[in-house]
């Protein structure tokens, strides 16, 4: 990964004109290269599925360092798209972008295309955000019957998967798995529902080593050569919720390395949570970056700088 410093400081948004826009999602701007596409983190976060106007520096960075480090760990339980972040290595296939590496450099990924499974396939191996929600209404979560006395941020007897629509705008939707496989078909959302479960399953038991619990997370898949593979990002701050082992106990919300510390202000000041968001003072940038940052440096032993 290259020296983070060689970034500039905030990437809100990246203007390529060598390279077709495919689509800007909320964090990522996607370019279609041809073979391959391109895509680039920047520094954008949302919250309720708003963009927020403020940047949170070397988190586009952090993502694609974190993607990058967990698309190698998990490799042996299912293809990813991922091909490289290596900048110099992205440019010498891709030589057009050249003068655009100052802006793409460490914040990139090269990857194959496939077809997009429009499915958030998210495993919840702790009681929290929605789920928790759920759970006090109805004692299930998205159709998955829980025991009886079950606590915030309680861990589950074992790892659930509770499928959410892919939504272009507002909020993805919580489904069943049955509602899943009549949308994509029984057979593609059993491979799923065990590649989500295993993927979570194993990074979970890892970061417990480095003193992290990932309560939750959501995976995206795409089809390439009629089998799927792991795409999008990949158990980051920004897919998942992160908790230090120190100190955690259900009954609460623990702190996390996530955003959840954006959400906890914007619920502070009371934000109707429609657009426009307001914009981040400077003490709560500072300290979501240093989150990220954190997560990236406890989970892979290097930070952005190698």
């Amino acid at each position: 990964m290259e020296n983070v410093k060689t970034m500039n400081p905030v990437v809100l948004q990246t203007e390529i004109k060598e390279a077709k826009l495919f689509r800007r999602g909320k964090v990522r701007d996607v370019y279609d290269l041809g073979e391959h596409l391109l895509i680039v983190a920047t520094d954008r976060i949302s919250a309720f599925d708003v963009i927020i106007p403020t940047g949170i520096p070397s988190k586009g960075a952090v993502l694609t360092a974190l993607s990058a480090f967990w698309f190698d760990k998990i490799g042996s339980l299912i293809p990813s798209h991922f091909i490289s972040c290596d900048i110099d290595d992205i440019l010498a296939r891709y030589p057009q972008l050249k003068p655009h590496r100052a802006s793409l450099a460490g914040r990139s990924m090269l990857v194959k295309k496939g077809n997009v499974v429009p499915i958030e396939c998210v495993v919840r191996g702790y009681l929290s955000g929605s789920g928790w929600k759920e759970y006090q209404k109805n004692g299930a979560v998205c159709g998955v019957k829980l025991p009886a006395g079950l606590r915030e941020s309680e861990q589950l007897p074992e790892p659930i998967f509770t499928p959410a629509t892919k939504e272009e705008t507002g909020h993805d939707i919580n489904i069943s798995e049955a509602e899943m496989a009549a949308r994509v078909g029984a057979e593609l959302t059993r491979k799923l529902r065990e590649a989500s479960i295993a993927i979570y399953s194993l990074a979970r038991d890892f970061a417990r080593t480095k003193g992290i619990i990932i309560a939750d997370t959501k995976f995206e898949f795409g089809i390439a050569d009629g089998k799927p593979m792991l795409i999008d990002e990949v158990l980051t701050p920004d897919s998942s919720r992160f908790w230090p082992i120190e100190g955690y106990a259900p009954g609460g919300a623990p702190p996390s390395f996530d955003k959840q510390f954006v959400r906890d202000y914007l619920e502070s000041i009371h934000w109707d949570k429609n657009p426009p968001a307001p914009e981040l003072p400077e003490a709560i940038v500072k300290k979501t970056s240093e989150k990220y940052l954190e997560a990236l440096k406890k989970l892979s032993g290097k930070g952005l700088e190698g």
